[in-house]
């Protein structure tokens, strides 16, 4: 017995030294040694014979009925407003066919949500050779099934305990490395240890996740006193933009593995954690954050606007108090490529423990970052004119479909003021109709 524990003990020995030489060190100094590069080289060959043995295993028509599902919209919508589709029904103040528009909308959203179908996984055209993307290609031919096979021993087997390890390093270094510089009195020298430790711990994270970053446009990174604002996808959004630039991170606080990182990386950089009652107090949070963005000396903040997680095919509403605190507005778009691995967190689903198993046990975390040109705020132009305009910098580069919607839809109800907006717009329809029919009626 204590001959085959020793036996473990090398065996494991030889794993966190195989695993500290080949990928930690390397990630300390900003490195790659290029097996990652290989790998992905490797996966992108596979996933392309293992499409076209899925085109040839499939009937025509089959085909046909894939490339029309595989956009993931039922439905074809008709954007036209309350008035321009009532305009060509209506004679008097009030038609009944004006009811007619309000079924449609509804029988539109009962069909095909808009917002629901943002919080759920992202459809792909072709199968990954992962069950969790697409169920109907479980059994194409004998080959396919052997290679989906040697895929599963490949990801569990080999790449999860070597994502394990170099998480709970990266995830150690972390809490260990803050825990021990926020003992340091302030100045550069803790504020250098600071982001060394972030950058090296970001870097390892990045490891575990075999990802492969690419950044765009790096002259517009963001500068210290700024505010970066990006789309939000991931938990590990904060691990892609960290892994090329240290931020103050804005936030809820949490509990859990989450609250314990929280609380250790706030000892030696100044992030921004809310509890949950303060950040429903507006006026608290625009006064701490206006408080950091003074300080030019302080780390660019970090915020997603949005609130919540979206599924990598859309941006949602911007919130406006991140607008309204002032200074110079970073935007920074990123994508996913769902080719190697569903990024989206859906927290109402999925723990965090369960969501970084998944994403542990994909093929590859694949992402471009676009830094966009710094913008501030125009003259006469206010929070919500603001945020906008920056969520349609971000979706247009991104590629992101740029909807109106609260991502606070996700959880809770439609509020009743955009219930009663509707209303309003439909009296006010119905009285300026009216009073439109009564000059005429007495000019007659």
């Amino acid at each position: 017995m204590e001959r085959v524990l020793a036996i473990a003990l090398e065996l494991l020995s030889a794993w966190f030294a195989l695993a500290f030489l080949l990928i930690v060190l390397p990630s300390i100094f900003g490195i790659s040694l290029g097996i990652s590069e290989l790998y992905l080289k490797v996966l992108v060959k596979t996933l392309e014979w293992a499409t076209l043995r899925i085109e040839r295993g499939i009937r025509e028509q089959r085909r046909e009925t894939l490339k029309h599902t595989a956009s993931n919209v039922i439905i074809q919508r008709d954007h036209t407003t309350m008035e321009e589709a009532n305009a060509g029904l209506r004679r008097g103040d009030f038609e009944l066919s004006d009811v007619f528009y309000f079924c449609k909308k509804g029988f539109e959203a009962i069909v095909e949500d808009e917002v629901t179908q943002r919080f759920s996984s992202e459809e792909l055209v072709s199968w990954n050779l992962l069950t969790r993307t697409n169920v109907n290609f479980h059994y194409i031919s004998l080959r396919l099934t052997v290679v989906w096979v040697i895929g599963v021993f490949v990801r569990y087997c080999l790449l999860l305990p070597l994502r394990v390890t170099l998480a709970t390093i990266g995830i150690g270094s972390m809490i260990v490395g803050t825990t021990l510089v926020g003992q340091l009195p302030n100045g550069e020298t803790k504020d250098w240890l600071s982001d060394l430790v972030h950058l090296t711990s970001s870097r390892i994270l990045v490891r575990a996740l075999s990802g492969n970053i690419y950044y765009h446009n790096k002259e517009n990174k963001p500068q210290k006193g700024g505010i970066c604002v990006a789309n939000h996808t991931s938990p590990i959004d904060v691990v892609i933009l960290t892994n090329d630039g240290c931020y103050a991170m804005v936030g809820q606080a949490h509990g859990g593995l989450m609250g314990v990182i929280q609380r250790a990386t706030v000892k030696a950089c100044p992030h921004v954690w809310f509890e949950r009652s303060e950040m429903k107090d507006r006026h608290l949070v625009t006064k701490r954050l206006r408080e950091h963005v003074a300080n030019k000396d302080k780390l660019p903040i970090l915020i997603f606007p949005e609130g919540t997680c979206i599924n990598n095919t859309s941006v949602m509403m911007f919130k406006k108090g991140s607008f309204e605190i002032g200074g110079t507005i970073y935007p920074v778009a990123i994508k996913y490529d769902p080719q190697f691995g569903d990024a989206f967190w859906n927290s109402s689903k999925h723990g965090i423990v369960s969501y970084l198993l998944r994403i542990m046990t994909s093929w590859a975390i694949v992402c471009h970052v676009w830094y966009l040109p710094p913008v501030t705020r125009e003259e006469g132009e206010d929070a919500v004119q603001f945020a906008n305009r920056v969520k349609s910098a971000i979706a247009r580069q991104g590629g992101l479909t740029e909807l109106p919607w609260d991502g606070g839809l996700k959880r809770a109800k439609v509020k009743e003021t955009f219930k009663e907006e509707e209303q309003k717009n439909y009296s006010k329809m119905i009285i300026g109709n009216g009073a439109s029919s009564s000059k005429q009626a007495d000019s007659d």
